[in-house]
């Protein structure tokens, strides 16, 4: 089965993933006048650490059994996602120029009827993260070694569903689940801490019977060791709080709230693909 890339260079690797990543999400965008470059931009490093130096997957195969799993539970995030399973070999890079349109493949949100790849629709923010936990207790009873990540905001945390998903998980010991929590510490209009507090989340997620690791959400060494370290003999799902910036890479989109579905204008587009480089 094709795997991400581990190698000597795996970081520049990934490093050059990630850039191409945000330049054509930035062009999708603008072309389109449509989505939330903000929180892509956020998780970016994430998805690119993941599909080039963590994850099992086969694009000629994407419903082969033995594959792991990504869930994008974020699912707004579609700039994010869409340029990962590009860069993964999932669909042409003409597709891209698609996104949000007419009858394209490429929608507002990930529809996985329509797109290879993608494990399930998402967009409606907490369902993701439930439904990966159900993945991964079906890899559980049935003993297969796939892994299965999920990824979520932080502002999506405030949502209900995802603390049955926490309890759940701990209870059961599902060791071989990943949660990665986007801590942008942004969210629609506001700060995470000033719309519905979340700290401390590490403390909260130990509670629920979790490991917790914080890191640098955009320091690829950092996330190469965390997310592709062995389960071994850890009895517990792995909590991932990545530490972010909204924007990231974009000099007047960065720590910005208005940047969670703003869209560039010519000049903002300009300067931003000056910067993306």
């Amino acid at each position: 089965m094709p795997h991400a890339l581990k190698t000597d260079n795996s970081d520049a690797v990934i490093r050059a993933k990630a850039l191409w990543m945000r330049q054509q999400a930035m062009k999708m965008v603008y072309a389109k006048q449509l989505g939330h470059l903000g929180g892509d931009f956020s998780a970016i490093d994430v998805l690119a650490t993941l599909y080039f130096g963590v994850l099992r997957y086969d694009p000629a195969r994407p419903d082969r059994a033995d594959r792991d799993r990504f869930v994008m539970s974020k699912g707004h995030a579609t700039g994010a996602l869409y340029t990962a399973l590009c860069a993964a070999g999932y669909f042409p890079q003409d597709w891209l120029d698609t996104y949000m349109g007419h009858h394209s493949k490429l929608n507002g949100h990930p529809n996985r009827q329509y797109l290879p790849g993608v494990e399930t629709n998402t967009g409606p923010l907490g369902h993701g993260f439930p439904v990966a936990l159900g993945i991964a207790i079906a890899g559980q009873i049935s003993k297969a070694d796939y892994r299965t990540y999920v990824l979520t905001g932080d502002g999506e945390q405030q949502e209900g569903s995802n603390w049955e998903a926490a309890m759940t998980a701990g209870h059961r010991k599902v060791k071989n689940l990943t949660l990665i929590i986007d801590r942008n510490r942004l969210q629609q209009g506001a700060r995470t801490e000033d719309t519905a507090g979340l700290d401390p989340l590490d403390d909260k997620y130990r509670a629920f019977g979790w490991h917790v690791v914080e890191i640098d959400g955009h320091d690829y060494g950092q996330l190469l060791e965390t997310l592709g370290a062995p389960v071994g003999t850890r009895d517990k799902p792995l909590c991932v709080i990545a530490n972010t910036v909204k924007g990231k890479g974009v000099s007047f989109m960065e720590n910005q709230a208005k940047w969670h579905h703003g869209v560039p204008n010519a000049e903002q587009f300009a300067q931003a693909m000056k910067e993306l480089v």
